[in-house]
């Protein structure tokens, strides 16, 4: 679907699936659909990020669908395969450090690690979640709110692309 001139002008139902890839929360999908049309990629991506302030509920629901930093995706659909390049800085050479860290967030925090992974260094993401494991619980759901948001604007750039 290229461009913003077919965004706007696609089915609903046509849309609905490519947006839920983007950001897994119905109510952030309605609300893209419900501002078309927009005038340019910049009322898009501002409006995406608008609607992107979500629910404690809707940060977990959201981060179920993401793969743990370190490990690919299941299946071979758009969402796999844009994971697997926003992952792809992250190096093998690191895979037991990551999985113990992730281990060690998962068990404090009691969701997966997520961090808008495109062009951090295995080595750079390895940090960010070592320092995120200060955060309170509550203040690292609304980090990982930010870091879903994040994702969802590129998303939806490739999305235009």
């Amino acid at each position: 679907m290229p461009g913003l001139e077919a965004f706007n002008s696609a089915p609903a139902d046509r849309l609905r699936p490519v947006l839920a890839d983007c950001l897994a929360v119905p109510r952030w999908v309605d609300a893209l659909l419900a501002g078309r049309p927009y005038a340019d990629v910049d009322a898009l991506l501002a409006a995406a990020d608008r609607h992107a302030d979500l629910s404690d509920d809707e940060v977990r629901a959201a981060i179920a669908g993401h793969p743990r930093i370190g490990e690919r995706a299941g299946g071979d659909g758009v969402a796999a395969r844009w994971s697997a390049d926003e992952q792809s800085g992250v190096a093998s050479s690191l895979a037991d450090r990551l999985r113990a860290a992730n281990a060690a967030y998962e068990d404090r925090f009691g969701h997966i690690y997520l961090v808008c992974a495109t062009g951090l260094t295995g080595e750079r993401v390895l940090a960010d979640l070592t320092a995120r494991m200060a955060n309170p619980p509550d203040a690292e759901l609304r980090v990982v709110n930010r870091e879903l948001a994040k994702i969802a604007a590129l998303r939806l750039e490739k999305v235009l692309a």
